[in-house]
């Protein structure tokens, strides 16, 4: 027998399964991140709107961290050898990416999902 919440708690494998790629890659490099990002592309369309909102929250969170991890790459080169940027895009990576999970544990949608900082 199957109870409604053990539904709901499968609903959420994936969701947890990507932040914590996501998380992984920080370390184990942009290939955990492509695959997680496709996931996410790939799952987004069948999901429930509040789970739908977390796999576009990741995706947001994939690119806003390109965008930043190129522009702190540049201030590095600029300023040589500067390793604050990188260290602040590491940063804003792994808060948004905690956001977003304790969110999905709460099975909430993430808050401000387009927002460029949290």
């Amino acid at each position: 027998m199957t109870r409604p919440q053990d539904s709901i708690s499968r609903d959420t494998h994936v969701g947890h399964a990507l932040y914590v790629m996501y998380l992984a890659g920080l370390v184990t490099g942009l290939l955990t991140l492509l695959i997680a990002l496709i996931v996410a592309y790939v799952y987004r369309k069948d999901a429930p709107p509040w789970l739908r909102a977390h796999y576009h929250y990741l995706i947001r969170t994939f690119w806003i961290g390109l965008v930043y991890g190129a522009a702190a790459a540049v201030l590095t080169v600029l300023v040589i050898g500067l390793a604050l940027p990188p260290l602040l895009v590491s940063a804003w990576f792994v808060i948004r990416c905690i956001i977003g999970w304790r969110a999905l544990h709460r099975r909430l949608p993430p808050p401000r999902v387009d927002s460029w900082l949290w």
